[in-house]
């Protein structure tokens, strides 16, 4: 495909360099260049993991994103604190408030609480370039001035390109502009696969076993390979290889979300199947009323089960699809049920995941024989969402999330996963 018939605006992608470590160092009096400082999740759960590290604490101490607080040295330097999530939330929409005195609102995309994407130009010119070049650095210098926040930024003709170039070189240089003539030089040498934005592991492995193990391998692929074995998916992949990417600017990557998920690290060990069953219906909850709202259904449904370190960890990850697709609560639960009896050994549960892929419209699904009250079951599952969205989420819960075993009701306490 010819570059002139590309899409070829002028986007940015702006991340605040650790930016929970950096508000907490704003909020404690603390320089998150020169300090010593950790972001914990609970500092009364001895498990609890960093959320964030200063570049001090990674360089000097070995503690990054991911550690946990035992594993932490005691050292008079060391600054532990705990997020406080609305502190975040505000300070996120002040920056986006800023954002605002150089482009319109239509023309940002808040991506996360860290990170968005700005149109600044519609479309590619030398002159044009200069300008968005002096904004990004403006932008830049205020960002330090007003919040004492460093950020990197990725420039692209596409959101694609322009996190791309973000992930892989803006946050080392400071800044960094990716043309598509730069895709070959810049995107296919990148393995593993994961080390590209929108692979995860599991896609990874699934292309290491097709034989292909960078991006220049994905890119160089067939097409009619890459959808036979991904679907939809295999298409969206190969053109990203490209450095394609024919999104509308705000929008998801693909038309229609692929997959709802839902992850949870559990408050404690779980030691029965009974507790662990009783967060899996919770989850499945919410996952299905995500999917009913979004008027979504699937055929696939994973439950990913991750056991304590307490018994050296390990696990299992499983799917199973069905023969029609649903949206309704217990029916996912009880796919989930069964893989958790098939597949538990009996050992301690620290984390749980639930998620349901190979989505289509609820259009699709359709009324059966023999099943009279797949209708009445919609409407009290909308029923259901329509308070919840009303009155907030522990308007209506199911009497497991009232037993010691549920956490429903703790969560609702949090913001992000963590105190406010």
């Amino acid at each position: 495909m010819k570059f002139q018939t590309l899409p070829n605006q002028i986007i940015c992608c702006i991340d605040i360099r650790s930016f929970y470590a950096s508000c907490s160092a704003i909020d404690a009096g603390l320089n998150v260049m020169e300090d010593a400082i950790c972001v914990v999740g609970d500092l009364n759960r001895k498990g609890s993991v960093v959320l964030a590290a200063s570049p001090r604490m990674k360089k000097q101490f070995g503690v990054k994103t991911g550690t946990r607080l035992f594993e932490i040295p005691n050292h008079p330097d060391i600054h532990l604190i705990e997020p406080k999530m609305e502190f975040f939330v505000k300070v996120s929409m002040e920056i986006s408030r800023l954002f605002e005195q150089y482009v319109s609102k239509d023309d940002i995309h808040v991506y996360s609480v860290d990170e968005s994407f700005i149109k600044l130009q519609h479309s590619d010119t030398p002159e044009k370039r200069e300008e968005a070049l002096n904004i990004v650095h403006r932008i830049q210098d205020d960002l330090i001035r007003l919040f004492q926040l460093p950020s990197a930024v990725g420039i692209g003709p596409n959101m694609l390109m322009a996190k791309l170039a973000l992930d892989l070189e803006g946050k080392k240089k400071g800044v960094a502009w990716w043309d598509y003539k730069d895709v070959p030089d810049k995107l296919w040498p990148v393995t593993p696969l994961s080390e590209m934005w929108g692979i995860g592991s599991r896609t990874e492995r699934n292309l290491n076993n097709l034989g292909i193990f960078s991006v220049g391998d994905l890119a160089n692929s067939d097409l009619t390979m890459l959808e036979e074995h991904f679907g939809i998916m295999g298409n969206q992949l190969y053109h990203h290889a490209n450095g394609i990417d024919f999104s509308s600017f705000g929008g998801p990557v693909m038309e229609k979300q692929v997959s709802y998920g839902k992850g949870q690290v559990l408050f404690r060990d779980y030691e029965t199947a009974s507790d662990v069953l009783a967060v899996v219906l919770e989850m499945c909850e919410d996952v299905a009323r995500r999917a009913r709202e979004a008027g979504r259904v699937a055929r696939t449904i994973h439950l990913g089960v991750g056991y304590s370190k307490m018994v050296f960890g390990g696990g299992f990850s499983r799917s199973r699809s069905i023969d029609e697709p649903t949206n309704e609560t217990m029916q996912i639960y009880r796919v989930c049920q069964q893989l958790f009896d098939e597949n538990y050994s009996n050992k301690p549960v620290r984390n749980l995941n639930v998620s349901i892929t190979n989505m289509e419209d609820e259009s699709s699904m359709q009324l059966s024989l023999f099943d009279t009250q797949r209708w009445q079951k919609r409407r009290l599952g909308a029923a259901m969402d329509s308070i919840r969205s009303k009155y907030g989420s522990t308007s209506i819960l199911r009497a497991v999330s009232y037993t010691d075993a549920g956490t429903a009701v703790q969560r609702a306490t949090l913001l992000g996963g963590h105190k406010k």
